[in-house]
């Protein structure tokens, strides 16, 4: 088949835009985005987004526990799970719990709302209790939690605090977060926070204290009465053996 020079310049040209217009196309056409990398957890974070837990996020920020909890859930294959009380469950507070707690008894308290380990709401119900949280005392016993319930609904307690667990604030590996409407405090610190029982009374023969602290003794009754009896009883005699030798004389 002969080609005249118009068809060859015809051909030509359409080569060329075909191979100008390929890389083009290549490049539009759709492809699957890469996922996009996720970054390090960060628990005051995931807290601010939802709001309502400001009281929470204070303690987790001047105890620092929130840099443990991002270190260890950032670098541990347990992962782990938090408890956050709403700002209302801090409102319902006796006036002035948290300014009765010392810095060490603050930062135990965040790390007793903490389990150092992943678990779903599932796994919370069929746990042997007591869970182990992060807190230890100054003994070194731990401060444990108690979970209970059936089918939607779970609850923990302390031993004198028990609320329900509600919504997941995060329900990811390797962090749960969960809400609760009160603060996880432990016996332990009740029986701190309880008033000093007054001292017991002095028993009855004991003595007495003045007002300087030194020890009194209890006055001895007074013989006056007996001393004047006898005086009188003397006299009377007196007087008897006087009027009878007068009369004998």
């Amino acid at each position: 088949m002969a080609y005249t020079p118009l068809s060859l310049l015809v051909l030509l040209s359409l080569s060329t835009l075909l191979l100008l217009l390929s890389p083009q196309t290549q490049a539009q056409s759709p492809s699957a985005p890469a996922p996009a990398p996720s970054g390090p957890i960060n628990i005051t974070a995931i807290l601010e987004k939802p709001g309502g837990f400001s009281d929470f996020i204070h303690l987790l920020n001047v105890t620092q526990a929130g840099n443990q909890i991002d270190n260890q859930v950032n670098n541990s294959n347990d992962g782990m799970t938090v408890f956050a009380p709403t700002d209302n469950a801090f409102d319902n507070l006796p006036a002035g719990t948290l300014n009765k707690l010392t810095m060490e008894q603050q930062v135990l308290l965040v790390q007793y709302h903490v389990l150092p380990k992943f678990y779903s709401l599932t796994d919370l119900l069929t746990v042997s209790n007591p869970v182990q949280t992060q807190a230890n005392g100054p003994n070194g016993k731990n401060f444990g939690l108690n979970f209970t319930g059936q089918g939607n609904q779970l609850n923990v307690s302390t031993g004198v605090v028990e609320t329900q667990i509600y919504n997941a604030v995060r329900s990811n590996r390797p962090l749960a977060v969960y809400q609760v409407d009160k603060v996880l405090l432990p016996l332990e610190f009740y029986e701190s926070l309880a008033p000093s029982s007054s001292p017991p009374p002095p028993p009855e023969n004991a003595p007495a204290s003045g007002p300087s602290g030194t020890k009194t003794t209890a006055a001895k009754p007074s013989s006056t009465n007996d001393s004047g009896r006898m005086n009188v009883g003397v006299d009377l005699v007196a007087g008897l053996l006087l009027f009878c030798i007068g009369y004998l004389s």
